[in-house]
């Protein structure tokens, strides 16, 4: 099989900076796919985007955490208490969320996202998660059959590694731990008959480097190695913005993926090196 890659563009609606970024990375043909937080305040903007860009594969970034806490806070579409803090946002990291979730209060947030985006006219191309809090990793073990469920009855592709790679096995959880959690997602995804990526392929193992040279040379070296099969990884682009600025202090890393996913230099690389980059709907194709 061809070595097929996704680059989703996370965290689109986060702010007005980073839909700037996003939608010039669609408009000049840089980028393929991309998801949408829609707790977030630039959400509304995103999603008027995605309705008067159909030809874009733009889906929901499930978003059932908030990392940024009082600096730049959001709560969830629904009031269940389980997934909120006392002071009403949502929990900051995915081990905190599942430890205080109820599934019911959950799935309900899922459902209301997508819907959310549904009611405005859009018509997602996929569903994945914002921190993986929904995978199930940290307790919550009937997380991931349940979102799978949602995503079977709406018809939507979702993200989530099918096949081990040993690369790719979290620092500190045992390969065997791994596999195990690999078949089992694709074997959820075959009884809900929905479509994913072969492989998930984690972009935090990329290092900053010194310079934006150095990053871009770090990325490709990673990227051009991914196996043979549907590979899929993600990015954060946003502007150099004061607004990002004041919302995270890893916004240059954010930059310096605006300007990697438009960079000549990376799209010749991956060409050399017989990468076919693809949407969300080309996977479904390919799936089928």
């Amino acid at each position: 099989m061809a070595k097929y890659l996704i680059i989703n563009a996370d965290d689109f609606g986060l702010c007005h900076s980073a839909n700037l970024a996003v939608e010039e990375l669609f408009e000049g043909g840089w980028l393929h796919s991309s998801t949408i937080m829609t707790p977030c305040p630039g959400a509304d903007e995103a999603i008027e985007f995605a309705i008067s860009h159909p030809q874009y594969a733009i889906g929901v970034h499930l978003t059932h955490t908030n990392e940024w806490k009082e600096r730049f806070p959001w709560g969830g579409l629904t009031d269940g208490s389980s997934i909120h803090t006392p002071e009403g946002r949502l929990w900051p990291e995915s081990d905190d969320f599942e430890a205080h979730c109820t599934y019911e209060d959950a799935c309900a947030e899922t459902v209301a996202q997508i819907e959310y985006c549904e009611r405005k006219g859009m018509i997602p191309s996929h569903v994945d998660s914002h921190m993986g809090a929904l995978y199930g990793l940290n307790g919550k073990l009937k997380m991931l059959p349940k979102t799978l469920a949602i995503c079977g009855k709406k018809g939507y592709p979702f993200r989530m590694f099918s096949k081990p790679l040993a690369s790719q096995c979290p620092e500190g959880t045992p390969q065997w731990l791994f596999k195990a959690a690999c078949r089992f997602s694709g074997l959820f995804g075959r009884i809900n008959n929905v479509p994913m990526p072969d492989y998930l392929i984690f972009p935090e193992n990329i290092a900053d480097g010194e310079s934006y040279e150095e990053f871009k040379n770090n990325f490709i070296e990673y990227l051009i190695n991914i196996p043979d099969g549907i590979n899929e990884t993600y990015v954060h682009p946003a502007l150099d913005t004061e607004e990002m600025k004041n919302i995270t202090g890893r916004w240059e890393r954010r930059y310096r993926e605006y300007l990697v996913m438009k960079d000549p230099e990376v799209n010749a690389a991956f060409k050399t090196h017989g990468i076919h980059l693809i949407s969300y709907r080309e996977l479904v194709q390919l799936k089928k």
